[in-house]
């Protein structure tokens, strides 16, 4: 009774200090725009003793501070308060890394458009050449070539479109941009994301033909007959997941490529919207492949074919195999690193407010660690992000 008895009064000293002696707290902390109840200022000092067991055991949550705050109009919302945005550059980049990383996207973008752009070319050289089962492949290259020009450009603007300018006059910080008020940054969104999905949509569509014409044995004649459905879902998927998230008003700028996506701190937005359709595509892609490859290898072991017939059969089925594994060893990569930002986000966002709560005069988090140690947590959060900066890049 006498522990709980004395941390009470301590608490409520505490309130009394800030509500009636609130020119004392500003004369103690000139830095601070709020009286914001820190944890320094509120503990009793060292770790928790017997008489005092849960005085250093408050988690204020996170407090947005001055420099991220935002007009209430925008509909800006950061780590679940609303009116605040992430800060630019990147919250887990230092300044060496951003710049390597902005680079490196930047040669990845531009050799990425160049074989696209060859591919394309090729088709139009001779567009009787590419016929069904494999045409999706060109449109495949197409929707690539636009998600590479799309980098490309996000690596010339910097981060011009992706971040809000700051305001030193007004105390306010350089920030993400968020929602559709910035048209460029919606733009690049729009382009960037319709095509990212269009092209694993195409994906599935090839799998589709090379099902068809594995498995009922389906003629190229036949196949094209079926190419207007083809283009409806392959265009009008990706269409309406657009104008969802456009609804939504979902966009976020990336900072570390220069260009507008979604689920970049939204990590509901990015398991519904990216995550999710990913993991359908490679499901449904995979089965179609797994069961034609087993349908034309029957074919070759139990039907006598002539050596000719036999030596096509076998070149066909291993462009299948080469071009399944150019396409899902980079994507399955991709998902294994959204795997692995979904499960560590909290430990990165509490191990950066921890880091700047003192800079920012917000309150500090009770803790950083869940399940592992504030130096794995901080090499937990380069790591995430690397693989974040790498997955619009590691797709053939």
């Amino acid at each position: 009774l006498r522990t709980f008895t004395f941390v009470l009064k301590q608490s409520l000293h505490m309130a009394r200090v800030c509500l009636v002696n609130h020119s004392f707290l500003l004369s103690r902390f000139p830095d601070c725009d709020e009286p914001y109840p820190r944890l320094v200022d509120l503990s009793l000092g060292g770790e928790p003793t017997e008489e005092a067991p849960m005085a250093v055991q408050r988690d204020y949550g996170f407090w947005c501070p001055r420099e991220l705050k935002i007009d209430p109009d925008l509909g800006y919302s950061f780590l679940r308060v609303r009116d605040c945005s992430p800060p630019c550059p990147n919250m887990y980049f230092r300044r060496e890394e951003l710049s390597f990383a902005r680079y490196f996207i930047g040669v990845i973008s531009i050799v990425c458009l160049s074989a696209t752009l060859f591919t394309f070319l090729t088709f139009l050289i001779d567009v009787t050449r590419f016929r069904y089962p494999e045409r999706p492949i060109i449109f495949y290259a197409v929707c690539y070539m636009m998600v590479s020009l799309i980098f490309f450009i996000g690596f010339l603007l910097e981060d011009r479109v992706a971040c809000n300018a700051s305001s030193p006059a007004q105390y306010k910080a350089s920030t993400v941009t968020q929602g559709s008020h910035n048209k460029a940054c919606t733009m690049l969104f729009m382009v960037l994301y319709f095509f990212t999905m269009a092209g694993s949509v195409w994906w599935v569509i090839l799998t589709i033909t090379w099902f068809l014409a594995a498995v009922p044995k389906w003629g190229s004649e036949a196949i094209e007959k079926k190419a207007l459905l083809f283009h409806a879902s392959a265009w009008g998927i990706p269409g309406t997941l657009t104008i969802v998230l456009l609804a939504m008003n979902k966009i976020e700028g990336d900072n570390i490529s220069g260009v507008c996506f979604v689920g970049l701190y939204d990590v509901d937005a990015l398991r519904y919207f990216v995550l999710a359709p990913l993991c359908l595509y490679v499901v449904v892609g995979v089965s179609l492949l797994l069961a034609g490859i087993i349908s034309l290898n029957r074919v070759r072991i139990e039907i006598p074919l002539e050596k000719e017939n036999q030596d096509k059969l076998v070149k066909f089925m291993i462009r299948i195999g080469v071009f399944s594994v150019l396409y899902l060893v980079p994507l399955l990569v991709v998902i294994g690193c959204y795997f692995y930002e979904q499960a560590y986000r909290g430990v990165w966002e509490t191990t950066w407010i921890q880091e700047r709560c003192r800079e920012y005069h917000i309150p500090c988090p009770y803790q950083v660690r869940k399940s592992i140690s504030r130096v794995e947590a901080l090499s937990s959060a380069e790591t995430g992000c690397c693989g974040a900066m790498l997955r619009f890049n590691c797709h053939p």
